[in-house]
């Protein structure tokens, strides 16, 4: 089939390599001159494993192109799918629809033929039904563009994974036509066995936002509970361990941490409390405004408990941030929980070192004032406090032993419940959590008077650098 994508960001050009890959002709669309070109040059704007091989693959096979225009969109696609951002309003905590109405706006007056739009972002209930009066004053005369909504479920960094095999394919169409071309479309996961769900276009706008919201609920509970936790001297690993034996919750997600961010979730679930409002039924998710609450407090103790490891007092300490991106595996900093924590530490005066194996240069351009290094050893280097804030495969593979001989101070925040604490503490490691009860570790160095200096490393440390990861790890990317 004939495809457009509408929308070339993390969704849309994910989305559009894959539909190639399957064999259908794919149009990607973006008015981001610079991505476009980037995209059809097979060079990927984001890091998502994967992604790159699925890309260079559809662009050989010549089902995948790029462009820049909603007319030539208007004139390839047969079917059209929305895939642009809905972001969060200024001052309001409702969802921005001005990029979903730009593309119906710029696409609808051109289509030549009948075709289908097919939403893919996530919306407020009742998107469709506004989308479909707006077209109906766009099209020529002759033409139908019926309108359906089809939720994404990508999780980054499994992104192609979560799309060539999704654990469920919703849509939600008014009519068979609709409904039968979505199933041609899908035809490959389909014969697969994946679960197609056909229902209204409001349940499927729903299920997105339903999803997130629950996800977003499950976090934060157990981070509720991680700070009743510490102040009742109980380890929260061991609870949701046990929790996690109930097959009725289960054990995805029951990590207590630092909590969510990104450019979804938080965003998702004030939207749809916002929603909920203007639909009269606010009271019955009031409760997601305690579960942002929750998420919003980790970061806050998070910092806290830095500054009480730092004697109460971060002016030009040194803090050794690993992780810049909101989750592993992925170069999105948006919302990411570990930068705000580095820039509230930043504003308390500490010396901030950040490193992540991806995310350093979107984090150098979101957060000027903070010095992101790319190589591990650098910013660890001379560390009075070290702070683990997003779960990098590559941080838990490290050797505490060697770190501990590049740090001033060996004292770290295990803000993602992720190591493995006891090898940290038998390096000589002081390790603090959220919602974990510590061993009488030993206290840090006092930093009474003027505040500890980094200290130069020396030829033995610079030696140990290379045998510091694992070798199939990478120290990062610039």
């Amino acid at each position: 089939m004939r495809l457009t994508v509408i929308g070339t960001g993390y969704l849309g050009a994910v989305h559009a390599a894959c539909m190639a890959d399957i064999g259908h002709d794919v149009l990607g669309v973006d008015v981001d001159a610079e991505k476009i070109a980037a995209l059809a040059e097979g060079r990927p704007p984001f890091y998502e494993p994967g992604f790159d091989e699925v890309l260079t693959r559809a662009l050989a096979s010549g089902r995948l192109r790029f462009g820049t225009s909603l007319r030539e969109a208007a004139v390839h696609g047969e079917v059209h799918f929305i895939c642009v951002g809905t972001p969060q309003q200024d001052g309001s905590h409702a969802a921005d629809l001005r990029y979903v109405d730009a593309v119906v706006d710029g696409l609808v007056p051109h289509l030549p033929a009948s075709c289908l739009v097919v939403g893919k972002s996530t919306v407020p209930v009742g998107t469709t039904a506004r989308l479909t009066a707006r077209i109906a004053g766009l099209v020529p005369a002759g033409v139908r563009a019926d309108v359906a909504w089809n939720p994404e479920f990508l999780r980054e960094g499994f992104a192609v994974e979560d799309t060539l095999r999704p654990d469920r394919i919703v849509v939600g169409t008014v009519g068979r036509e609709s409904d039968e071309t979505l199933r041609r479309l899908y035809a490959p996961m389909l014969d697969a066995g994946v679960p197609y769900i056909a229902t209204d276009p409001s349940t499927a706008e729903l299920v997105k936002v339903a999803a997130n919201s629950f996800l977003a609920t499950k976090i934060s509970f157990i981070n509720a509970m991680a700070e009743v936790c510490d102040a009742a001297g109980a380890d929260v690993v061991t609870l949701a361990d046990a929790l996690g034996h109930d097959t009725r919750i289960g054990r995805r997600f029951l990590n207590a941490g630092l909590g969510f961010g990104g450019g979804c979730l938080p965003k998702d679930i004030r939207a749809f409390t916002a929603r909920a409002r203007e639909l009269g039924v606010g009271p019955a998710v009031a409760f997601l405004e305690q579960v942002d609450e929750i998420n919003e407090r980790q970061r806050t103790r998070t910092v806290e408990l830095a500054r009480q490891l730092a004697g109460g007092d971060l002016t030009n300490c040194r803090v050794a941030v690993l992780g810049a991106t909101f989750k592993p595996n992925s170069d999105d900093v948006r919302d990411s929980p570990a930068l705000a924590v580095a820039a509230a530490l930043h504003r308390q005066g500490a010396e901030i070192r950040v490193h992540d194996p991806e995310g350093v240069a979107n984090a150098r351009r979101t957060h000027p004032e903070l010095r992101c290094e790319a190589d591990l050893l650098t910013a660890c280097q001379g560390a009075e406090l070290v702070l683990h804030l997003t779960e990098w495969g590559q941080y838990r593979e490290l050797d505490p032993v060697k770190l501990a001989r590049v740090v001033r101070t060996p004292v770290i925040v295990d803000a993602r419940n992720a190591l493995p604490h006891d090898e940290w503490r038998a390096a000589g490691w002081t390790v603090k959590a959220l919602g974990r009860p510590a061993p009488a570790d030993r206290p840090p160095a006092a930093r009474a008077g003027k505040p500890l200096r980094a200290t130069i490393a020396s030829p033995a440390v610079e030696a140990d650098h290379a045998a510091l990861l694992s070798p199939a790890l990478p120290t990062g990317r610039a």
